[in-house]
């Protein structure tokens, strides 16, 4: 026992807590990686619950065709206006770009015009007939109609002197009953406001209440399709509380409180539906693909079902959502949708207070005055290096101490041999009398734990980083590699990223260079151990952002430099030497812990003396 142990102990908490960490990180991609497996395995079971998600994204052609026999004949009872042809119509800011379609009156293509692909091409974040806004409305002739299969009329567009652009679509029936689609897009903004406003909701809807179906499709935007969809999430506040389900794990979720609203969020970016009233309730369903080639990483189904007044005229207030999974953005609407920036959760929900009160307010300073990225970045772990200076400098005197002690407790090994309970005990004494805390090594590092993981979830989710690129790195916010293997290794990928091997050799530098100055290096666990943690970093950092390996790379260097300047210049071993012996003649005071635990070792000393006369009595 003695100090080298407290250090392994203490090296295995930190890479428990690393690996833990990592592991919890990763759920979603193991999720999926289950669900791909349970495809292959039964894939009459998993086709069975694709149908169930599906049924309203692909039909067949005889399905089809039964459809609109089935749509054809109430159509013409709702609507008499034959002359009417699917149109679009389009709304755009500075931001973002909206064509709608007259068909269903709703958003047909989305695209983000400050945004690309990690290709360089336009970034779609909507397209096609798989997204749809619809609810089903009661004709005249006791039949049922979907409004996404129905055609409306549209308005004008409207600008107001804001900026703000607005279109109505109008669905006109028998007796006075009409449907309007109204869409407001604001100026500079991507969050779109939708009306729909019912003339004669009694006889339109059954039961007032409307039975909203939302279903998007979420494209690839992003290089790594594996880690866009461990970083997606299906986003929700129910009944004032936020919470999320990532992809892969399970693949529906059953809300029976009321609903704010809820989003599909990519790495990047996210859609969302919105009522300014409150759902009453709502079913979801997602839908990962076993083809990692595909441009598709999730398929929602919503349900959202909302109940109208008595009244024959009703508006249901809703929002739409369309753009980047921006914290400062989504913070300035006032509805909890900035907790969908994946800053920290779970059991390491804490750390997010570290970024949302410290890490981003000096990154944005940083950022205002800095043209590059990286080197922001750089100044930033320059930053969070100065500020932990004082832990980090008790952490190396803590070891000089004991290394200083090497020569004493090496005395005390001589004389116990191996009585490893008498050994523990003076040990114990002789910290005590030194003033030394044989921990004290390991709790600083322990509380720059929570940094990492700070910015581990940082790095991930600030989108500032996309495409910003430093050096060879042509995107911070994904893996940079200088080789493209023709293969994949085990554990490690198909790539090499030079900033993961940047912050694998630093890593073990600072091994090195803490072995050399450790009290006691001929135990066999501690020769390799230190070892192991930055090899398997090898594999890990990989395929995470450049971003964080550049930063990790960055901290490894300085960490060097700060061992060999604390002890080459500041720490005076004399001094501390001296002060060792002073504190041995100081008169020491127990406390009633200290009491309870040397009581222990004596009375654990003494059974174990008893065990080994009576052993050698029976002898």
């Amino acid at each position: 026992m003695g100090s080298d142990r407290n250090t392994v102990i203490g090296f295995i908490l930190l890479a428990l807590l690393f690996f833990g960490y990592f592991w919890y990180s990763s759920q979603g991609k193991l999720a999926h990686d289950q669900e791909v497996q349970h495809i292959q395995d039964s894939i009459k079971l998993v086709q069975h619950k694709q149908d169930s998600v599906y049924k309203l994204t692909h039909k067949d052609t005889a399905a089809t065709a039964v459809k609109d026999t089935i749509i054809k004949a109430p159509l013409s009872a709702f609507s008499t206006d034959s002359t009417l042809s699917e149109q679009l119509v389009t709304l755009e800011n500075e931001l973002v770009k909206i064509t709608f379609s007259s068909k269903g009156a709703q958003p047909h293509i989305v695209e983000l015009k400050k945004f690309k692909t990690f290709d360089g091409k336009p970034l779609i974040l909507q397209s096609g007939a798989a997204n749809k806004i619809s609810y089903p409305i009661n004709t005249p002739d006791n039949h049922t109609l979907n409004t996404a299969d129905v055609l409306f009329k549209p308005g004008t567009i409207a600008k107001d002197d804001n900026g703000n652009q607005s279109i109505s679509f109008l669905l006109q029936g028998p007796n006075g009953q009409s449907i309007e689609h109204k869409y407001v897009l604001p100026a500079n903004d991507y969050l779109l406001d939708f009306s729909i406003n019912l003339n004669g909701a009694d006889k339109l809807i059954t039961g007032n209440t409307l039975t909203l179906l939302w279903q998007t499709e979420s494209p690839k935007v992003e290089k790594n399709i594996e880690y866009e969809r461990q970083q997606s999430q299906v986003c929700y506040v129910e009944n004032g509380d936020y919470d999320f389900n990532t992809l892969g794990n399970g693949n529906d979720k059953k809300f029976v409180k009321p609903l704010d609203w809820i989003c599909v969020k990519q790495q990047f970016f996210a859609t969302a539906i919105l009522d300014k009233s409150k759902f009453q309730n709502a079913d979801v369903q997602w839908v990962v693909p076993a083809d990692t080639a595909a441009a598709v990483i999730a398929r929602t189904t919503v349900n959202l079902r909302h109940t109208l007044s008595a009244s024959s005229i009703a508006t249901v207030p809703l929002q739409l959502y369309y753009g980047p999974s921006d914290y400062k953005i989504l913070k300035s609407y006032g509805n909890d949708m900035h907790n969908i920036v994946p800053l920290g959760s779970g059991m390491f929900a804490f750390v997010k207070y570290i970024n949302r009160g410290f890490v981003y307010p000096i990154f944005n300073f940083l950022s205002k005055n800095i043209a590059s990225y990286g080197l922001v970045i750089m100044f930033l772990t320059i930053i969070i290096r100065l500020l932990i200076s004082p832990i980090t400098y008790q952490s190396y005197l803590s070891g000089a101490k004991m290394k200083l002690l090497k020569p004493e407790i090496d005395v005390l090994k001589a004389k116990y041999g191996d009585d490893k309970q008498g050994m523990s005990m003076e040990q114990m004494k002789l910290f005590k009398s030194a003033g030394v805390n044989p921990l004290g090594g390991c709790i600083p590092a322990l509380l720059q734990i929570p940094i990492f993981f700070a910015l581990y979830n940082f790095f991930n989710s600030n989108i500032s980083l996309r495409g910003a690129h430093f050096l060879w790195a042509k995107d911070l916010s994904a893996y940079d590699s200088i080789v493209n293997l023709p293969f994949s290794i085990p554990l490690y990928g198909d790539h090499v990223s030079l900033f993961t091997i940047l912050a694998t050799v630093t890593s073990l530098l600072i091994s090195l260079y803490g072995m050399s100055n450790m009290q006691d290096n001929s135990n066999p666990m501690m020769k390799y151990l230190p070892f192991i943690f930055p090899v398997i970093l090898l594999g890990v950092f990989n395929k995470l952002p450049s971003a964080l390996t550049w930063y990790y790379t960055v901290s490894n260097v300085i960490t060097l430099l700060i061992q060999f300047v604390i002890q080459k210049y500041i720490i005076n071993h004399e001094k501390v030497l001296a002060q060792l012996q002073a504190n041995k003649l100081k008169p020491k005071s127990k406390s009633k812990w200290q009491e309870k635990i040397e009581a222990m070792q004596e009375s654990q000393k003494k059974v174990q003396d008893m065990k080994s006369k009576t052993g050698k009595h029976n002898k």
